[in-house]
């Protein structure tokens, strides 16, 4: 365990700071290490797409197998993720650790999936829809599916929580929603992770895992645009429409240090030297 939790604690370390506006909410640490398993054995040895990684779970698979904490995880890793600071995060770290079948690329859901070569499973832990009746995570959902070519296994990432009804609604209408494009609820972990969320801290989510009917290939549609204006509104919460097609990096950051912006220095003649 000690090993887990200081390889994704390097993990951590690596990953982008959230931009709340866009409901980027990272869990948290402990709860990261068992995600990490639990999603490892579910993937072992399968093509894993991502459809958004705020969370870096994708490269605490590929990490915590590469150390050896795990023997087991997917042999292809893909993020697809619209936050070039994301994006960059994954490469520079698969590169630093030679983590060669970990990639990630420059996408938004809105937009066209890219012809790839097709994923066995997807993962995604999208914004939880709690303004739009989960129309934002179905979305999300809509692209995984179409990674794995409508034949295959998804796990989404959702909010649960006995004593809120919008959890539920959203709950019900995601699943509503993959049956009518050919997916089935395999299974639903319950309440396992808690965020860094100050207005909700008690707030958790639930893996919900999906598989394809068999003979589900048939009903593949092509991967289009989405403009539902329905689909569209609050999709970021409240009055928060996709405004933003990709979030641009300004500049490389230092990752596991603090930036250069955050500090400055006083010195024992109380002079000021910029750090």
């Amino acid at each position: 365990m000690r090993a887990a939790v200081n390889a994704v604690s390097d993990v951590v370390a690596n990953r982008t700071r959230p931009l709340r506006e866009f409901d980027q909410i990272h869990m948290k640490t402990g709860d990261m290490v068992m995600q990490s398993e639990a999603i490892a054995s579910w993937s072992k040895e399968k093509r894993l797409a991502f459809i958004g990684d705020g969370d870096a779970v994708s490269v605490a698979l590929a990490y915590l197998k590469e150390r050896k904490v795990l023997d087991f995880g997917p042999t292809k890793i893909m993020v697809f993720d619209f936050d070039e600071r994301t994006v960059n995060a994954v490469k520079r770290f698969a590169d630093k650790e030679r983590l060669d079948y970990l990639d990630a690329t420059l996408y938004n859901v809105l937009d066209p999936l890219p012809d790839v070569q097709k994923y066995d499973c997807f993962y995604t832990n999208p914004p939880w829809g709690a303004s739009n009746g989960g129309a934002s995570v179905n979305a999300f959902v809509q692209r995984g599916i179409e990674a794995v070519r409508y034949d295959g296994e998804g796990c989404v990432v959702i909010a649960d929580d006995d004593e809120l009804d919008w959890p539920k609604q959203v709950l019900a209408n995601v699943q509503s929603y993959a049956s009518s494009r050919g997916f089935y609820v395999s299974r639903m972990a319950r309440k396992l992770h808690g965020y860094h969320l100050d207005d909700a801290p008690d707030l958790k989510s639930c893996n919900l895992f999906f598989s394809s009917v068999p003979g589900n290939i048939v009903n593949a549609e092509e991967s289009a645009p989405l403009t539902n204006q329905q689909s569209l509104r609050n999709f970021y919460g409240g009055s928060k429409e996709p405004r933003v097609r990709y979030v641009r990096e300004m500049k490389r950051p230092d990752y596991g240090k603090a930036p250069q912006e955050e500090y400055r220095l006083e010195l024992f003649d109380h002079r000021s030297e910029e750090a």
